[in-house]
């Protein structure tokens, strides 16, 4: 049978949508292409769209801020997926090949035209602030490159960040405890350790192999494994 919504990628379909920008409608403005794609998604979180150009010097992203009538206010995010656009920014010339990410504040002046043939621009975008506080694992995560190079103190500082918005996190605090008792700072450890179980119980199972934690396990402080 076909014509049922599974036939349509951008149906709803357990919670997600699929959409292609090739497939997307071309709207012919007087300053570029427009993709509608938020309205395709369903995107409510936040602003997306796109727009395309057909050949170089062609019109892209129009010369605007983000504070005019017909604006949101947005800060944004310009993505190029394809091709290669020029913008101006403050003034400034920017060339922008596929891969290009730039991040403009609302109050700054920007514009693109395409450099190359078929020169597509994902735009993303909402109010500064609203997307705040991260989420906690952009913190550990964070943290991965000083872990690796060996630097526990500065890896510490980057996962204790996390506890200014998420101060009973878990796994922020256990995260927080393994480098902290890398780093050969004990006490501190197990501090975080003991509040990471009390808000996760998961993590005192965690602990009980975790290597992290091998100068501390003499300690007659240490909470031990999953019997506590």
């Amino acid at each position: 049978m076909s014509g049922g919504r599974g036939d349509d990628p951008g149906a709803g379909m357990a919670g997600f949508r699929v959409a292609r920008i090739d497939e997307l409608d071309r709207i012919a403005l007087d300053h570029g292409i427009w993709r509608p794609l938020r309205r395709r998604l369903g995107v409510t979180a936040f602003g997306i769209n796109a727009y395309s150009a057909e050949g170089a010097g062609s019109p892209l992203i129009e010369r605007h801020d983000e504070t005019g009538a017909g604006a949101g206010g947005h800060q944004e995010v310009y993505l190029v997926v394809g091709g290669r656009a020029m913008f101006t920014v403050a003034g400034e010339p920017i060339d922008a090949p596929a891969g290009t990410l730039l991040a403009i504040d609302p109050e700054v002046m920007r514009e693109a035209v395409s450099a190359e043939g078929e020169t597509t621009v994902l735009v993303i975008g909402g109010e500064p602030g609203a997307a705040m506080p991260p989420s906690p694992f952009e913190y550990w995560y964070s943290a991965i490159p000083a872990r690796e190079a060996g630097d526990h103190a500065r890896a510490a500082e980057i996962v204790a960040e996390g506890l200014e918005d998420h101060p009973d996190h878990g796994a922020i605090h256990y995260a927080l405890a393994c480098e902290l008792a890398m780093d050969g700072r004990a006490a501190e450890a197990l501090e975080h350790l003991e509040l990471a179980f009390a808000d996760d119980p998961r993590t005192r199972e965690w602990a009980a192999t975790d290597s992290d934690f091998d100068s501390l396990r003499a300690d007659p402080r240490y909470p031990g494994g999953p019997a506590g």
